[in-house]
Protein backbone atom coordinates (compact mmCIF):
# COMPACT_ATOMS: atom_id res chain seq x y z
CA UNK A 1 0.00 0.00 0.00
CA UNK A 2 1.17 3.83 -0.18
CA UNK A 3 0.28 6.93 2.25
CA UNK A 4 0.30 10.14 0.79
CA UNK A 5 1.02 12.56 3.85
CA UNK A 6 0.20 15.95 3.29
CA UNK A 7 1.41 19.23 5.14
CA UNK A 8 1.57 22.79 4.88
CA UNK A 9 -2.16 23.98 5.02
CA UNK A 10 -3.41 26.84 7.64
CA UNK A 11 -4.86 30.58 7.42
CA UNK A 12 -3.50 33.15 5.76
CA UNK A 13 -4.29 36.63 4.86
CA UNK A 14 -5.13 37.56 0.93
CA UNK A 15 -1.90 38.78 -0.68
CA UNK A 16 0.26 36.15 1.47
CA UNK A 17 1.74 32.46 0.67
CA UNK A 18 1.64 29.22 1.38
CA UNK A 19 3.94 25.99 0.59
CA UNK A 20 2.04 22.73 0.58
CA UNK A 21 3.92 19.60 1.01
CA UNK A 22 2.92 15.71 -0.12
CA UNK A 23 4.89 12.83 0.90
CA UNK A 24 4.27 9.01 -0.72
CA UNK A 25 5.30 6.38 0.76
CA UNK A 26 4.73 2.65 0.80
CA UNK A 27 5.24 0.41 -1.85
CA UNK A 28 6.30 2.20 -4.96
CA UNK A 29 8.62 1.37 -7.33
CA UNK A 30 8.60 4.54 -9.71
CA UNK A 31 5.62 7.63 -9.51
CA UNK A 32 4.32 8.96 -12.43
CA UNK A 33 2.24 12.21 -12.29
CA UNK A 34 1.40 14.20 -9.26
CA UNK A 35 -0.38 17.00 -8.34
CA UNK A 36 -3.31 18.86 -6.26
CA UNK A 37 -6.26 19.95 -6.48
CA UNK A 38 -8.53 21.49 -4.46
CA UNK A 39 -12.41 21.37 -3.56
CA UNK A 40 -14.36 24.50 -2.16
CA UNK A 41 -17.66 23.87 -0.46
CA UNK A 42 -20.07 23.53 -2.33
CA UNK A 43 -18.28 22.82 -5.79
CA UNK A 44 -16.57 19.83 -7.35
CA UNK A 45 -12.95 19.18 -6.91
CA UNK A 46 -11.01 20.46 -9.36
CA UNK A 47 -7.03 20.03 -10.60
CA UNK A 48 -4.83 23.00 -8.97
CA UNK A 49 -1.59 21.79 -10.82
CA UNK A 50 0.43 18.80 -11.55
CA UNK A 51 3.64 17.73 -12.64
CA UNK A 52 4.85 14.54 -14.33
CA UNK A 53 8.24 12.45 -13.32
CA UNK A 54 10.11 14.62 -16.33
CA UNK A 55 9.10 17.85 -14.81
CA UNK A 56 6.39 18.81 -17.41
CA UNK A 57 3.49 21.20 -15.51
CA UNK A 58 0.08 21.99 -15.80
CA UNK A 59 -2.02 24.72 -14.46
CA UNK A 60 -4.99 25.77 -13.79
CA UNK A 61 -5.92 29.28 -15.71
CA UNK A 62 -6.50 30.54 -12.39
CA UNK A 63 -3.87 29.37 -10.74
CA UNK A 64 -1.04 30.63 -13.28
CA UNK A 65 1.72 32.76 -12.27
CA UNK A 66 0.91 32.66 -9.10
CA UNK A 67 1.33 29.18 -7.99
CA UNK A 68 4.13 26.79 -8.75
CA UNK A 69 4.57 22.88 -9.06
CA UNK A 70 7.81 21.18 -7.89
CA UNK A 71 8.84 17.72 -6.83
CA UNK A 72 11.78 15.42 -5.49
CA UNK A 73 11.67 12.10 -6.93
CA UNK A 74 13.91 10.88 -4.61
CA UNK A 75 11.70 11.52 -2.03
CA UNK A 76 8.77 10.94 -3.47
CA UNK A 77 7.52 14.70 -2.58
CA UNK A 78 5.66 17.09 -4.47
CA UNK A 79 5.34 20.61 -3.15
CA UNK A 80 2.78 23.14 -4.42
CA UNK A 81 4.27 27.01 -3.48
CA UNK A 82 1.24 29.64 -3.07
CA UNK A 83 1.62 33.15 -3.44
CA UNK A 84 -0.75 36.03 -3.75
CA UNK A 85 -3.31 33.83 -2.38
CA UNK A 86 -6.86 35.12 -2.85
CA UNK A 87 -9.89 34.51 -0.87
CA UNK A 88 -11.42 31.92 -3.66
CA UNK A 89 -8.22 30.30 -3.16
CA UNK A 90 -9.85 28.71 0.19
CA UNK A 91 -10.62 25.07 -0.31
CA UNK A 92 -9.39 21.67 0.94
CA UNK A 93 -6.41 21.12 -1.03
CA UNK A 94 -5.54 16.95 -1.70
CA UNK A 95 -2.42 15.30 -3.28
CA UNK A 96 -2.75 13.11 -5.76
CA UNK A 97 -0.19 10.59 -7.36
CA UNK A 98 0.08 7.82 -9.74
CA UNK A 99 2.06 5.80 -8.41
CA UNK A 100 3.57 2.40 -10.25
CA UNK A 101 4.12 -1.05 -8.52
CA UNK A 102 6.02 -3.94 -9.54
CA UNK A 103 5.34 -7.45 -8.64
CA UNK A 104 6.91 -10.89 -8.95
CA UNK A 105 6.61 -12.62 -12.22
CA UNK A 106 7.77 -9.07 -13.52
CA UNK A 107 4.26 -7.78 -13.54
CA UNK A 108 3.25 -3.93 -12.87
CA UNK A 109 0.75 -1.72 -12.32
CA UNK A 110 0.02 1.69 -11.96
CA UNK A 111 -2.49 3.04 -9.41
CA UNK A 112 -3.89 6.39 -8.26
CA UNK A 113 -3.61 7.71 -4.36
CA UNK A 114 -5.23 10.45 -3.03
CA UNK A 115 -4.22 12.75 0.29
CA UNK A 116 -6.49 12.97 3.06
CA UNK A 117 -6.77 16.77 2.27
CA UNK A 118 -5.59 20.07 3.85
CA UNK A 119 -7.80 22.85 4.16
CA UNK A 120 -6.49 26.28 3.08
CA UNK A 121 -8.20 29.69 4.40
CA UNK A 122 -7.37 32.75 2.62
CA UNK A 123 -9.35 35.86 4.72
CA UNK A 124 -9.98 38.88 2.85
Amino acid sequence: QVQLVESGGGLVQAGGSLRLSCAASGSIFDSNTMGWYRQAPGKQRELVAAITSGGSTDYADSVKGRFTISRDNAKNTVYLQMNSLKPEDTAVYYCKAEILHRYSGGNYSLRDYWGQGTQVTVSS
